[in-house]
């Protein structure tokens, strides 16, 4: 991804070798994304129905979470808004209003995602900013094994050198510190200005070399392994969107892809034996498996720098959250945006570096506590995880905005980044926490008019989903 954005967008203004060796294998279990890979695909002119093609790629409207708040429930946080805002007030605060009157549907029935999603059906958003229909995205679900080629081809082609050969160790500058070289295992040298560490957990440059400090979260996002298996597709429509299912020593993810289906348990060693982890995700699968189960070890946290020197971390060598809400990829896709945006201009200035780790430590921490929120927001008291989970001390900055959502409905705004206002809005609704109040603006509305605004919304939605193809049919042929 790093070597395909740099061709792209900056080939006036370096020379790119990617180096990486066949020894080390992709970690292929099925990739779900965000949306705003979408955005990243369009940036390097990529043909969206070939990429997904190439990766046997499907559509996801959202992730479906199942017996997070309680065992029994379910909810989809959505790809999209809840309705539309009324008189400046977000739509979440007219809907808790008229709980206590009348109306009593769900507030998913206003997400046009979420009727898509039940519907198992797609169509692209409306490109019209006054429908309904354009108040929603998507994002893709892909094999990684394939994708990591396909971008590697792409580089390649706008002129990226690609140097096969596995790291072995790093020479310094003296005076500066720097990295001044990669060796190779064959004794080959590469010299480089800048160096873009994609090593993965081992963070061989960032953590190795540079001795970028590791900031451990484990004590929030205590699930350290997660065991995967690809499976035959069973019967039936394709869904297009993620499902998390709690266990009760974590979660497990199911990602449907047009030739198979990723399947994964990720889980906490301290509450759970990994024979017994891989034994409950074989027991649970669709269709046939198509692999040897594999154990992944990892551990929540970040370094406290993601730019030391010369030296940029991006992805697993920066820093790791677990999957749960599909962050790894714009966590990568973000740094590789902000290395294009603060790209050393006749030499790397400590105010590139300090402004990159700046925003690379405020998407993580605000992730981080978007995370927590699903393992605290829960009543379930059935196993030693969830009790731990559900007593634990959260972040205070995690504290404070449920606190401020509990009170009123009310959400911290930012203008962008990463899981604004609906998304919010879906955990905390979906899992319990219900305000105890609205905006008082609503009130203003009389509750006859607002009921007949609401029932019109809910119906103009699903007219327009029943209208919709199914997902199988809107998949690139």
């Amino acid at each position: 991804m790093t070597a395909a954005a740099l061709a792209k967008l900056l080939p006036h203004a370096c020379t790119v070798e990617l180096v990486e060796s066949e020894e080390i294998g992709i970690v292929g279990v099925g990739e779900a994304t965000l949306p705003h890979l979408r955005a990243f695909v369009q940036t390097l002119g990529l043909d969206e129905a070939e990429f997904m093609r190439e990766t046997h790629a499907t559509f996801k409207l959202g992730i479906e979470f199942r017996d997070f708040g309680r065992i029994g429930d379910a909810y989809l946080h959505p790809f999209g808004d809840f309705g539309r805002p009324i008189h400046g007030v977000p739509f979440h605060h007219h809907w808790l209003k008229m709980r206590g009157h009348s109306l009593d549907a769900p507030i998913f029935d206003y997400s046009p995602c979420n009727v898509m999603a039940a519907a198992n059906r797609f169509a692209r958003p409306d490109t019209d900013p006054r429908s309904l229909l354009s108040t929603f995205s998507y994002a893709y679900q892909f094999d990684a094994t394939r994708f990591a080629p396909y971008l590697r081809r792409y580089a390649e082609a706008l002129g990226v050198r690609r140097t096969e050969g596995r790291v072995v160790s790093v020479e310094r500058d003296g005076a500066s510190g720097d990295v001044a070289a990669l060796l190779l295992h064959d004794e080959r040298r590469i010299e480089g200005d800048l160096f873009v560490d994609c090593s993965g957990f081992r963070s061989l440059l960032l953590g190795d070399a540079m001795g970028a400090e590791w900031e451990d979260w484990s004590r929030w996002l205590p699930c350290d392994r997660a065991v995967a298996v690809p499976c035959e597709s069973p019967p039936g429509p394709i869904e297009p969107y993620t499902r998390a299912t709690a266990t009760r020593a974590g979660w497990r993810w199911r990602i449907p892809l047009t030739h198979r289906v990723g399947n994964g348990h990720v889980y906490s060693s301290a509450h759970i034996g990994d024979d017994e982890a891989a034994g409950a995700l074989l027991a649970g699968l669709e269709g046939k498996a198509l692999a040897d189960p594999r154990i992944l070890r990892f551990r929540a946290g970040r370094r406290r720098q993601s730019w030391v020197g010369n030296v940029i971390g991006i992805g697993l060598a920066s820093g790791f959250l677990e999957p749960l809400e599909s962050t790894s990829i714009y966590l990568a896709q973000m740094a590789i945006m902000r290395l294009i945006a603060l790209f050393p201009v006749g030499g790397i200035a400590d105010c590139d570096r300090a402004e990159f780790n700046r925003a690379v430590d405020y998407e993580y921490d605000r992730v981080r506590d978007f995370l927590v929120l699903h393992y605290h927001a829960t009543a379930r008291d059935d196993s030693p995880f969830w009790n731990d989970m559900r007593t634990m001390v959260v972040p205070d900055s995690l504290t404070a905005k449920i606190e401020l959502f509990r009170r009123a409905g009310r959400i911290e705004r930012y203008s962008h980044g990463l899981f604004l206002e609906p998304s919010w809005v879906a955990v905390y609704l979906g899992q319990g926490i219900v305000p105890e109040r609205w905006d008082q603006r609503a009130d203003a509305i009389e509750p006859g008019q607002l009921a007949g605004a609401m029932q019109g919304l809910s119906a103009q939605i699903a007219t327009a989903v029943a209208a919709m193809p199914l997902h199988g049919a809107a998949l690139p042929q």
